[in-house]
């Protein structure tokens, strides 16, 4: 039994990135550590249902409702606000734990002034990855190529002057891209099945421990219609709703489809009415409980976002990829490389390619083992006590280095 500690947990406001953290919260408050939890307010009661002592800090990142516009289209439209926003987090957070400093940091990938919080309290830091984390050839393959561009530009050198200045600021001599992509622990939130290539991970870094989800009663209920011998749900997530074009296809997909049920969450963007007349066995919503929709489901059609790959995994669902942005991209191909999937783009999901995939994907046993399989290697990992238990692992050798 690990003695209890004030452990400190910091976030951004957005689904993605507080969500897969919350088990974990949970589950070391239930142990008897003092956790609080660093996030804006719009957070701050989903955050507190855990156990956690919310520090509440403002935010200058569109937030989880935003218009997806706000985040612009490039790759420093992209990772601009979140150095901005940590660069005016920082003095908020230093004055919220002031006298009040943890025995360990957790945070989420998006958090820099995590890292520089704990770098400072000269406390253990570890890193909760709610997605793929970078492998042995990472930054040649994949970052040098997608920075090569922006770099050349007087912008793109003034993002990594910025980033430079603010680190040396805080007595970190590390360069931007070693400090935000390698940390030196981090617990990955996400099964291994969904890492590309994961035989190329540093594991005494990164250790996967896979779905923290635990059971969501507080997000509400959803029964399945009596008479659905099948049911479909359409989610791309909480940031790129905005496809009206797109779920008129999945309507027309499903809406005309002997004995299916499609339930379409549709985000705060869209008004139902862009939909037209809605067939008897389509039902539309700006949110749903997506985890228990998906223990009923029999197929989801989804952007591909890590949260929600791993929902239809651990939940054992054939799923549409259409993916939207970022990774959801390559967590697409993995699923369908993993043979559980069918990705199509956006221009390519019509209605007739949807139901083509859909009925392909729900009759096939073979996917249906698959599923099977990936669905046990799951539960092997450990999650939500796992990911607690190497924490405190974390707690008591920091302990043990300091009374050496």
């Amino acid at each position: 039994m690990t003695a209890p500690a004030h452990i400190a947990m910091f976030s951004t406001a957005l689904h993605g990135h507080v969500n897969p953290s919350l088990e974990v919260i949970r589950e070391l408050v239930a142990r008897g550590h003092r956790v609080t939890y660093a996030i804006p307010p719009l957070f701050a009661e989903k955050v507190a249902e855990t156990g956690a002592e919310v520090k509440p800090w403002n935010s200058t990142l569109p937030g989880p409702d935003a218009d997806p516009e706000a985040w612009g289209t490039t790759l420093l439209d992209n990772v601009e606000p979140f150095l901005a926003d940590a660069v005016q987090a920082l003095p908020q957070l230093v004055e919220a734990y002031k006298g009040d400093e943890p025995d360990l940091v957790l945070h989420d990938i998006t958090s820099y002034p995590a890292r520089v919080l704990g770098h400072r309290w000269g406390v253990p830091v570890v890193s909760l990855s709610p997605n793929l984390v970078a492998w042995k050839g990472y930054e040649q393959e994949i970052a040098e190529p997608m920075w090569k561009e922006p770099l050349k530009t007087e912008r793109g050198q003034a993002y990594y002057a910025r980033f430079r200045a603010w680190l040396e600021e805080n007595g970190i001599t590390e360069h931007p891209d070693v400090f935000t992509g390698h940390p030196a622990r981090s617990l990955v939130l996400i099964p291994k099945a969904l890492q590309p290539n994961a035989d190329r991970v540093d594991e005494t870094v990164y250790t996967f421990v896979g779905a923290c989800q635990g059971d969501r009663g507080a997000e509400g209920d959803w029964q399945r219609p009596a008479g659905a011998e099948k049911v479909a749900l359409v989610s791309l997530g909480s940031s790129f709703t905005k496809r009206p074009g797109f779920y008129r296809a999945c309507v027309e997909a499903f809406g005309g489809l002997s004995g299916w049920h499609l339930v379409l969450q549709i985000g705060k963007h869209v008004d139902p009415a862009e939909l037209g007349d809605l067939p008897a066995n389509v039902e539309v919503h700006s949110w749903v409980p997506q985890l228990t929709v998906l223990r009923q489901a029999d197929l989801f059609v989804t952007h591909a976002g890590a949260g929600g790959s791993q929902e239809g995994l651990a939940t054992a669902t054939p799923m549409i990829a259409v993916p939207q942005a970022v990774d959801q991209f390559g967590n697409a191909d993995m699923l369908q490389g993993l043979g559980v999937a069918r990705r199509l783009d956006t221009e390519e999901a019509t209605a007739e390619a949807l139901r083509t995939a859909a009925l392909a994907l729900v009759d096939d046993p073979e996917v249906a083992r698959r599923l099977a399989d990936v669905q046990a290697g799951m539960a092997e990992e450990g999650g939500t006590r796992r990911a607690a238990d190497l924490i405190e692992a974390e707690l008591a050798a920091s302990r043990t280095a300091r009374t050496a």
